[in-house]
């Protein structure tokens, strides 16, 4: 794995070019939308790239937080804006429950195919949003919350670029202090 040594360096696995955050500038709004919110998924997905159980290590005490409480707290936040607000599902959450809120996080223990299941249920629930986003005939497509009421397809992607950003900025320190990686 190669690394920056600096903050604002690239964060790069195996040499590989970073084609993040090269989506469109300019142009139709659910294209762009889009792609800031593929970007910061890749960036998730890279700052979690080389590690294993690892993923499970590092909380910061007295804190849960860990990668793997991310992938797992983000895949229940995509499958609850995409699944059970926007399509409509009844669709609970996976690590978390009503009685858990934190489950995602404080259960995110390593063990037999802890990761490897995290990883496949974020892959699963960003399956289903990119094909709800791509077939909806436009951004507002409305759902109901409980939290927010009526909210838009496009009030959703807007936040989930803001919820994926936040976490991944906790992803950068969890990151840095299990192996010392730095970068964007």
């Amino acid at each position: 794995m190669t690394n920056g040594s600096r903050r604002a360096e690239i964060f790069t696995v195996d040499a590989a070019p970073d084609h993040r955050f090269t989506g469109p500038a300019t142009g139709d709004e659910r294209r762009v939308l889009v792609a800031f919110l593929a970007d910061q998924r890749a960036t998730l997905e890279l700052k979690c790239s080389g590690m294993g159980e690892e993923l499970s290590r590092q909380a910061v005490e007295p804190s849960t937080l860990s990668l793997l409480g991310l992938v797992r707290h983000l895949a229940d936040v995509e499958r609850r804006w995409f699944r059970t607000v926007l399509a409509g599902q009844d669709a609970v959450p996976r690590f978390s429950s009503a009685a858990d809120p934190d489950g995602a996080f404080d259960t995110a223990h390593s063990g037999p195919g802890a990761v490897r299941e995290a990883w496949a249920a974020w892959r699963a629930e960003v399956a289903f949003a990119d094909r709800f986003v791509a077939e909806a005939p436009d951004l507002d497509v409305e759902g109901e919350d409980a939290w927010r009421g009526r909210v838009s397809l496009r009030w959703v992607l807007v936040h989930m670029v803001e919820e994926y950003a936040r976490h991944n900025g906790h992803a950068d320190l969890l990151r840095e202090r299990i192996d010392g990686a730095v970068g964007i």
